[in-house]
């Protein structure tokens, strides 16, 4: 009787280094490095001024990248899972609004909760990010218990999450915040905060058996159940990571813009996935890493900032940002193609 395969030989494929003459995070890193120095020629032939020696627009990028790629280290999870996540930007909202409603101070009259003011600052953090996990345990529980496609679920969700962020104060923002609240959000803390999430899922994946299940379950599910892992706990927990990542980027959304508002998030479920794609993570599933992920936040931010620095209609803009995703995707196939 032939046995059963392990989760280490599973995924031993997805870490054994493969004969390339370029790795593939070095070759994302070269394109994120030829797209900065277009933009540094064009800076100067349009502008006749520097796109990379403009600190503050640098800053301002790397501040929104922090956001995007909070959510995307999430969302390369759940693709390495084989799934997908539309709710996000979302959850965002949502997270944002809660988190912002306990961070009010006692001197403004019309808190959302009067009697629950000037709480310290760790209460509303913890309540942010609590509401990202509640929505992603929801998002993998219904996904496992009923079999229906995560595309799906989380399509709902993304509708669902924005409405209770509008319902919550009925459309309006939340502001006056507590200064203990708004010190995560200043300065460089939110790219620590990303990065430093960056570096432990980064360990997860590659060095734990919880990151062996992940690539495993992406990879072959069949093969994975027949090895032991227990699939419906492990997306559970996958989704639930996710959405935990997206509520604490709700929350520092929030601090740095000083409120809380249903609006927020727009679009970051569609950047989030994109920088992943884009960052190497295959959509069928099973291949990604959170350092290719990373870079493709940067080249999204870097794109972003690029063509506002020139001057670019923001249409424009998202009629772009729309055809690199169809590139990404493009090339995921030609990539699988060639594996």
């Amino acid at each position: 009787m032939s046995q059963a395969p392990t989760v280490d030989s599973l995924t031993s494929q997805s870490f054994k280094p493969r004969a390339r003459r370029w790795p593939q995070d070095l070759s994302i890193f070269l394109v994120l490095l030829g797209i900065a120095l277009c933009f540094e020629g064009l800076g100067w032939l349009v502008r006749d001024q520097s796109f990379l020696g403009n600190p503050a627009g640098l800053v301002i990028m790397v501040l929104q990248v922090s956001e995007i790629g909070l959510i995307a280290i999430g969302v390369t999870m759940i693709i390495i899972a084989g799934g997908i996540d539309l709710s996000s930007g979302s959850v965002v909202a949502l997270s944002a609004m809660v988190a912002a409603s306990f961070a009010q101070t006692s001197d403004y009259a019309r808190a959302v909760y009067p009697g629950l003011t000037d709480l310290p600052a760790i209460v509303p953090i913890l309540l942010g990010v609590g509401v990202g996990a509640l929505v992603g345990w929801f998002n993998g529980s219904l996904i496992v218990r009923t079999g229906v496609p995560a595309f799906i679920v989380t399509l709902g969700m993304m509708v669902s999450a924005r409405g209770l962020a509008r319902l919550y104060t009925h459309g309006q923002p939340v502001s006056m915040l507590s200064d203990g609240y708004l010190w995560i959000g200043s300065g460089a803390k939110p790219v620590i905060v990303f990065l430093l999430t960056a570096l432990v899922f980064h360990v997860v994946l590659r060095f734990t058996r919880f990151g062996k299940c992940t690539y495993a379950v992406g990879g072959n599910p069949v093969a994975a159940r027949v090895s032991g892992i227990n699939i419906n706990r492990q997306l559970i927990w996958i989704y639930t990571l996710a959405g935990t990542l997206a509520g604490l980027a709700g929350v520092i959304a929030s601090s740095r813009a000083q409120t809380g508002q249903s609006g927020m998030g727009m679009s970051y479920e569609l950047d989030a996935i994109a920088a992943a794609v884009i960052g190497g993570t295959s959509l069928s599933g099973g291949v990604g890493r959170i350092t290719g992920t990373v870079i493709g936040a940067l080249i999204l931010g870097v794109i972003s900032s690029g063509f506002t620095f020139l001057g670019i209609d923001s249409y424009i803009q998202e009629i772009i940002k729309g055809g690199i995703i169809v590139v990404a995707v493009v090339a995921d196939q030609l990539r699988k193609k060639k594996r």
